[in-house]
């Protein structure tokens, strides 16, 4: 393994870790908020099956934002995931639950601009979309889950002993699930910007081998997993600070949430789009954060007019202005960060592409 591709992968580590302590905790911040589980229950389970999501099936978003710009150089990779990571890093002491697909973009924007590089608006207008569509399928998800778990409740009528107990666990495996969908779709804004530079090779472990961008994805996943335990502050934003959510609310969010993260993240469900003659679904990154919150507003809009006036629309505000800051903050520090890498450390931040 290559010692200096290692040292400059470590903003990347780092950024995997302010991942796992903001949007990683976002999988289970309402069955936290809502006391169904404990904290360090909810964390080793999302620990583990972020790390599965992000080796099994993390390759699917990071193409997608390679589109948005191919940062060719390792010590680039390095700034851009710096300056990413360092902005979610000041968001998460904040207590907000920020995107780092935010800053991520941010970041390599500011990288296109540095070097020169056109920004392209087709790949750029795509994900932008997708931080439209984020929230708002969080919340329809939830809208329509909620109503659907209620009508269950209301004609089974289980026993309360029951129903609190199958909530546990119904949080436990929806929880599992997010986690996994968080792997997969986020481990792009980890380690994406290195996989042009990445020199990594293929692994044999016997049974199986790891492709060099799935060692990439593990180291990231670890990176994710580690931070986990660091999300409580968030955690409890997401899951008391917004709306008062309740246990079988919380269950509702989490897999509302998981499911916006599996829809951006599966290619057998963007060839199946394809192939019943819809336009196909971008596999690129969404924000974690995006999806939980607007899981929780539509859990509280199923409620009606009572549910909408119990969001605290200022927290809520505090929050969308932080998704706005988010990406203008990254490339700034992208692109001072760059500057000083390259003048002032001697880094090459970018390859001049012949005929580019």
């Amino acid at each position: 393994m290559d010692l200096t591709f290692i040292i400059f992968l470590s903003s990347g580590l780092f950024l995997g870790w302010s991942l796992g302590a903001n949007d990683a905790a976002n999988v289970f911040g309402t069955a936290v908020g809502s006391r169904m589980l404990r904290f360090s229950t909810a964390a080793a389970v999302c620990a583990v099956f972020v790390v599965l999501g992000a080796v099994v099936s993390g390759a699917g978003a990071s193409h997608g934002l390679g589109e948005l710009g191919s940062v060719n150089a390792i010590g680039g990779s390095f700034t851009v995931a710096l300056a990413a990571a360092l902005t979610v890093y000041g968001m998460t002491k904040l207590g907000l639950p920020v995107s780092t697909t935010q800053a991520v973009v941010g970041g390599i924007v500011g990288w296109n601009l540095f070097s020169s590089t056109p920004t392209d608006p087709a790949a750029l207008t795509k994900i932008l979309g997708t931080w439209v569509a984020c929230p708002i399928l969080g919340a329809l998800f939830a809208l329509v889950l909620y109503r659907v778990t209620q009508k269950i409740i209301h004609v089974t009528k289980p026993h309360i002993l029951w129903l609190d107990q199958a909530t546990r666990v119904g949080l436990i495996v929806a929880g599992a699930l997010g986690a996994y969908s968080l792997g997969a779709n986020n481990i792009a804004n980890v380690v994406g910007v290195f996989l042009p530079a990445s020199t990594l090779e293929d692994m044999s472990l016997g049974l199986f081998t790891l492709t060099g961008p799935q060692r990439l994805f593990l180291l990231g996943g670890l990176a994710v997993a580690v931070g986990t335990f660091f999300s409580k502050r968030v955690m409890m934003t997401v899951g008391k600070s917004i709306v008062t959510v309740g246990p079988v609310g919380g269950w509702v969010v989490v897999m509302a949430h998981s499911m916006v993260l599996f829809v951006f993240s599966s290619r057998s469900l963007q060839s199946f789009v394809s192939s019943i003659g819809l336009p196909a679904i971008p596999l690129v990154p969404v924000s974690s954060s995006q999806a939980v919150v607007g899981a929780v507003c539509g859990l509280a809009l199923a409620h009606g007019l009572k549910g909408a006036r119990q969001i605290r629309w200022s927290v809520l505000r505090n929050i969308a202005l932080g998704w706005i800051a988010t990406p203008a903050i990254a490339a700034l520090i992208s692109y001072i960060a760059l500057y000083f890498v390259q003048n002032v450390f001697e880094q090459p931040v970018y390859r001049v592409v012949v005929g580019g």
